[in-house]
């Protein structure tokens, strides 16, 4: 049966009491029980992660969590699978809900300003319009809005560094400049409006939702987004139609491969790619091919 698994992808930054955390934890948890699987990361500012599972039980968990956090806008984004996108449910309790490195960046208090994705395509398709991509270079690699920037990042870590050295020494108005910011799901744009916001940049946007709200509200006609979108679930990417994109992963390096990045010499199924043919030993290549094929195994 096709499209089994219902998958949301959220977030919301708040604040939660670090008792608080632990009984949400320990209450998500429990759907485990009831073939939910997913990441989710819970913190002091929010929430952020994706799960997925059978309509009903998904729609259980999503409306407990919009109970829990007393808000009705979880910034999320709905899509379907045949299969399930994750292993197990596992819920994580990290400082930042998506990592940036700076404590004073507080979305709560200060960030851009959202655009729905049909006045999203008018302020880029604006030649005055600064388009940034904060995801890492690998996802833009696979897809990307026309004329964004891409700040070759390897994780958002390394963001506000690519502002101070790069963004802060080519913009001489920061008052006066446009500047459009998106990501796969809104989380890291919109931290990343809170950033530009605190560093004396007045007109700045962020695409609500991100990507994968883009790509489920715009009409594929209007769609301005050209590529596939990378996921951080067993998907890899997703096509313009929110379904599971042409894309693999390397289980060696995890990097994202195409049908032709398979096809080449050095590429061998779990052992190594192009990209990571020089970064392991012989010694690690024997450990991935025997947990080849005990993935083999499990496949028969």
């Amino acid at each position: 049966m096709k499209n089994t698994y219902k998958v949301i992808s959220l977030y919301y930054f708040c604040n939660i009491g670090k008792n608080e955390i632990l009984d949400i934890k320990e209450r998500l948890l429990n759907f485990e029980k009831q073939h939910i699987t997913g990441l989710i990361i819970l913190g002091e500012e929010g929430i952020n992660g994706t799960i997925c599972g059978p309509k009903k039980k998904i729609d259980l968990l999503f409306n407990l969590l919009k109970i829990i956090l007393k808000t009705s806008d979880l910034n999320e984004k709905i899509s379907f699978s045949e299969k399930k996108i994750f292993k197990k449910l596992k819920i994580k309790i990290k400082p930042e809900i998506v990592t940036i490195g700076i404590k004073d960046i507080n979305p709560t208090k200060k960030k851009g300003r959202y655009l729905d994705a049909s006045n999203w395509n008018k302020l880029i398709e604006n030649e005055d319009t600064i388009i940034i991509d904060t995801r890492n270079y690998y996802e833009v690699s696979l897809g990307t809005f026309k004329n964004a920037i891409n700040p070759n990042t390897r994780n958002f870590r390394e963001f506000p560094k690519w502002v101070s050295s790069k963004l802060d020494k080519s913009i001489k108005d920061k008052k006066n400049c446009t500047i459009a910011m998106f990501c796969t799901g809104g989380i890291r744009c919109e931290k990343a409006t809170s950033l530009l916001r605190s560093k004396g940049y007045k007109n700045v946007f962020h695409l609500k939702g991100g990507i994968l709200k883009y790509l489920e509200t715009i009409e594929p006609d209007k769609s301005l987004y050209e590529g596939e979108c990378y996921v951080f679930d067993d998907r890899v990417t997703v096509n313009n139609k929110l379904k599971k994109g042409s894309y693999s992963i390397c289980h060696a390096c995890g990097m994202p491969l195409s049908i032709e990045n398979k096809k080449r010499a050095e590429y061998i199924e779990g052992i190594q790619c192009h990209f990571c043919i020089n970064k392991f030993t012989d010694i690690d290549r024997e450990r991935f091919a025997e947990r080849q094929k005990q993935f083999s195994k499990e496949k028969k």
